[in-house]
């Protein structure tokens, strides 16, 4: 990439994006449980194709967008390079945000297509309890610490093996199995399978994942400090790629 994309075209990345990130993870679980009925394996099988599913979706579609497909991530992004201009703008964010949603919602319908289930069943896999909140917290904390702290040791090039496989250890160490995303969150929700979380579930889940997201943006400026200031002709994009400043998006 040579340029900024256009706003347009990074949304579209940011919708397809999630919404392929989502299908992979519904998708996995419902073959999962079709193949064994041993919720060890299945979870193993689950969390290994979303490690390289997302993985992939990072390495092909940073240098468009950032390959944020979170809203905590987005939200993140702008607050920690709001100051310094490297960030989304709120125009951006605002773009993002619903991409992101109604990609994942997209993605859940996607993978109940391929395996002939009910293209929307609101799921009935309840998550809740205050020590899953507490996993929610700890995995969107460690998701944003790990992205920004990349960015300010001029390390975002190792994204998209270090994420991934972040999200895959979480999957396993934390008692939620790291959802760590709203958006990815809200389309699970659509879905009566392995993958799904019951509506009922949904605002405390997402409340810990902002939680998190605050506690990670706060770990990541005492544990890096403030950004250093970038090169008059960069753009940083968070766990993307750096690219030329452009004079518009």
């Amino acid at each position: 990439m040579t340029a900024i994309a256009p706003l347009g075209r990074r949304t579209a990345v940011e919708f397809v994006g999630t919404g392929a990130l989502v299908a992979v993870v519904v998708g996995s679980g419902i073959q999962a449980t079709k193949l064994s009925q041993d919720i060890g394996v299945q979870l193993l099988a689950n969390s290994e194709a979303t490690v390289f599913g997302l993985g992939v979706l990072i390495a092909l579609l940073g240098p468009v967008s950032g390959a944020h497909f979170n809203p905590a991530v987005t939200l993140a992004a702008w607050w920690t390079g709001r100051r310094g201009g490297e960030g989304p703008s709120p125009r951006e964010v605002a773009a993002y945000l619903p991409a992101q949603i109604t990609g994942a919602i997209g993605g859940a319908v996607l993978a109940d297509a391929m395996f002939a289930e009910p293209l929307v069943r609101w799921s009935t896999h309840d998550r809740s309890g205050p020590h899953l909140w507490l996993g929610e917290v700890v995995a969107t904390a460690g998701l944003v610490l790990l992205i920004f702290g990349l960015a300010r040791t001029g390390r975002s090039h190792f994204a998209p093996v270090a994420v991934a496989s972040y999200i895959g250890a979480a999957y396993w160490f934390t008692s939620s199995t790291s959802f760590a995303n709203p958006a990815v969150t809200i389309g699970r929700a659509f879905t009566d399978t392995f993958a799904g979380i019951a509506p009922a579930s949904l605002p405390a889940f997402v409340a810990a994942q902002l939680v998190g997201l605050v506690v990670g943006v706060a770990l990541v400026a005492v544990l890096f400090g403030r950004p250093a200031p970038a090169a008059e002709d960069e753009v940083v994009v968070p766990h993307g790629e750096r690219h030329p400043a452009a004079s518009a998006h």
